[in-house]
């Protein structure tokens, strides 16, 4: 078998939805929807190994430490670990009294009346009634017509009304969702919805929730838009539903599907974290969150430490979850290409600069920070990198400041050592390279031992200095000295008369790194041969004067 050179004689396209006028294109998302998590339930049952009671509870909390209030805990008529989860659920006190639990059952009087038993003394409950709608499960599955499939519905309807009856104590919410809806005729669905309607009576104030499952995606996300506004326009009594929405991932668009059905006028979405589910996964809640908080939309949801919600939900469905998923991955905020790196080198430094809280960092759609990560990991070297990600390591993880044109320097030392290892580097890789290209060691040709400064005497000094040092030269103590009108060059004159190489400042900086008594300064030349070579060098001390002397000894070093 391979592929078709002519797939429509096996494959045929989406029907267009009759939906003139229609108004989402041109609107906006401005408020959260209604969050249901499903982890519990549709996430556990796509699971090699589902969840035990341990790691359902775990997952739980999780779930409503982030701020979910209504979360899907099982499907009690599966079998006895379900039933005895949730029911040890409810009995445990351990739900909030503002999360409301909600279980899933068919169509059908036992498992209906095993689902309210399951939630049996809740404050609050919701439990969900589907049945398959779609002309394929019709005819593949069922062997039924229209009217018997909605005939399923209603009588669905009627044993969640009865109950309900039987067990008054808790305060019952009802949820029906037409299965395959997006595979189904509109107005069969809408026909199937108002009939469940008609038994159960929901109010503005107590509404059904009907949720439109994508249950296997099967078109572009404007086409479950379009299904969506047209369901929302023609459903009689608008007003009591809240609209649900259940996008799957079949084609990689389960979480633009939501989004654009939440702009069709929906008022709720179902998925899990990090988008676990059967086949490709259902819409990931954290993308569509973060999402919106990335356009300054409060989602309610709380996801300031990602990484204990990443390893919680790994832990729990023994799945990891991929370095690029959007958000949470371990590599989403982390660039290795050179452009990137000097991009947002330059983003953060223009935000220290500005007066709001404003976010604009090249290639960073979020802030790190936001949700508990640090920036070190930002910008990660290997052989693809620059010289801004060499230098933005360094600052993150020495407080070092190198100048322009040294950090191009450094970054072909760099470049070398990646090609050679053919590796990423890590800080360490790159703080070695460092040292071992600026820092005094004892492989380097000049070494300080010691130095003082002295004004020069006599008439016409003005402001000479003399620099008097002891240093190792090629491994022999030497003491040297040098005249000069600062102390840098007075440090260049006594390299020079002591067999050093002749040089002149181009540059000189230096900064702080750290504050207090613990302070150090760091100084960075520039210097120029004879022969026109650039020279730079590195000092670090706890005293300024001394890092620049070191500073100068570092490029006679590169000599």
């Amino acid at each position: 078998m391979s592929m078709l050179r002519n797939p429509s004689a096996k494959y045929r396209p989406f029907p267009q939805v009759p939906l003139d006028n229609r108004a989402w294109p041109g609107r906006t998302i401005t408020q959260a929807p209604i969050w249901l998590s499903t982890d519990l339930r549709d996430g556990n049952q796509a699971l090699i190994d589902p969840m035990d009671a341990e790691k359902k509870t775990r997952f739980f909390d999780l779930l409503v430490k982030c701020g979910l209030k209504e979360i899907e805990v099982g499907f009690p008529a599966s079998g006895a670990t379900d039933f005895d989860y949730i029911q040890n659920l409810v009995r445990s006190g351990r739900i909030p009294d503002d999360v409301t639990p909600q279980v899933l059952t068919q169509a059908r009087a036992d498992l209906i009346r095993t689902s309210f038993d399951s939630l049996e003394g809740a404050r609050t409950a919701i439990v969900h009634l589907y049945n398959a709608v779609s002309p394929a499960w019709r005819r593949i599955v069922f062997g039924m017509e229209m009217a018997e499939i909605k005939a399923i519905a209603i009588d669905g309807a009627k044993q969640l009304r009865d109950n309900a009856a039987r067990l008054p104590g808790t305060d019952w919410r009802f949820e029906y969702s037409p299965e395959t809806f997006s595979t189904a005729e509109l107005d069969f669905s809408i026909e199937c919805c108002a009939a469940v309607m008609d038994i159960l009576q929901p109010t503005a104030d107590k509404p059904i929730i009907l949720n439109l499952p994508a249950t296997v995606e099967a078109a572009t996300p404007n086409i479950y838009a379009d299904q969506i506004e047209y369901f929302a326009r023609h459903l009689p009594n608008r007003d009591a539903a809240i609209i649900s929405l259940h996008t799957h991932n079949d084609r990689g668009t389960g979480v633009a599907a939501a989004e654009l059905g939440l702009l069709a006028g929906a008022d709720r979405v179902e998925g899990c974290l990090f988008g676990n589910g059967e086949r490709t996964g259902n819409t990931c809640l954290v993308t569509i969150a973060l999402n919106m908080y990335t356009q300054g939309v409060d989602p309610g949801l709380d996801f300031s430490n990602i990484d204990e919600v990443i390893q919680t939900v790994e832990y729990c469905n023994n799945i990891p979850v991929h370095p690029r998923h959007p958000y949470g991955g371990e590599l989403v905020y982390t660039a290795f290409s050179g452009s990137h790196q000097d991009a947002i080198k330059k983003g953060f430094a223009a935000r220290e600069r500005q007066n709001d809280e404003r976010w604009e960092v090249p290639y960073l759609p979020i802030d790190p920070a936001d949700l508990g990560r640090s920036y070190e990991a930002v910008i990660r070297v290997n052989s693809q990198s620059g010289k801004g990600g060499v230098a933005w390591v360094l600052e993150q993880d020495k407080g070092l400041k190198l100048p322009k044109k040294m950090q191009a320097s450094f970054s072909h030392i760099v470049q070398a050592l990646a090609d050679e290892t053919s590796r990423e580097l890590g800080a360490e890789d790159i703080w070695q390279a460092f040292e071992g290209a600026y820092l005094a060691t004892a492989a380097k040709r000049f070494q300080l031992v010691d130095w003082s400064e002295t004004h020069a005497k006599g008439s016409g000094a003005g402001t000479d200095r003399i620099f008097a040092g002891k240093l190792t030269i090629d491994g022999t103590p030497r003491s040297v000295s040098g005249r000069g009108n600062g102390l840098m060059s007075s440090v260049i004159a006594a390299l020079s008369e002591s067999g050093g190489p002749v040089m002149d400042i181009v540059d000189y900086s230096e900064h702080a790194i750290g504050h207090g008594s613990d302070a150090q300064a760091a100084a960075y030349v520039e210097c120029r041969t004879a022969d026109g070579k650039s020279l730079f060098g590195c000092g670090l001390d706890t005293d300024v004067a001394t890092a620049s002397v070191r500073a100068i000894l570092s490029a006679a070093n590169g000599a």
